[in-house]
């Protein structure tokens, strides 16, 4: 009786474990798959996230901040696309095994997808935006920088 219950307790923590570990895998930095932008995706309340950390042409040519200018919101076209927040609100799914109900925001084009994502492997992340089903989609896929 006692072994059965130690038992049972260490399966409830070694699941435990693995769940925390498989929901976290996201966080990290990631280059996309154009390789000229790295993204930073991190947790907050049980939500994961993803910013732009690093461009590859931040810049102008001028030396200006490039901005996203293509933002259907007049009044966020102003906005500095280093450090912009491009993944929102995706949520881990431990059934289906992905981060699922979030949203990515394509700045090169101004538009805004709904996503889910998987990793695949440590330093792969695939991510499919799509609208309204996922069928209607495309994959894009990150790789995980040693940016720190």
């Amino acid at each position: 009786m006692i072994k059965n219950s130690i038992v049972l307790s260490l399966l409830f923590l070694y699941s435990n474990l693995t769940f925390a570990q498989k929901s976290n895998a996201i966080i990290g930095i990631w280059l996309n798959e154009e390789k000229d932008a790295q993204i930073e995706v991190y947790e907050k309340d049980k939500l994961f996230f993803g910013k732009i950390v690093w461009l590859k042409n931040a810049k102008d040519e001028n030396g200006n901040w490039v901005l996203d200018n293509k933002n259907p919101d007049l009044s966020l076209r102003n906005r500095k696309k280093m450090g912009l927040t491009i993944l929102h609100n995706l949520k881990w799914d431990g059934d289906k095994n992905e981060w699922n109900g979030g949203e990515i925001y394509d700045s090169r084009e101004g538009d805004t997808y709904s996503l889910f994502a998987r990793v695949d492997s440590e330093n792969e992340l695939n991510l499919r935006g799509y609208i309204g089903f996922s069928l209607f989609g495309k994959t894009t896929t990150w790789t995980r920088s040693s940016l720190k």
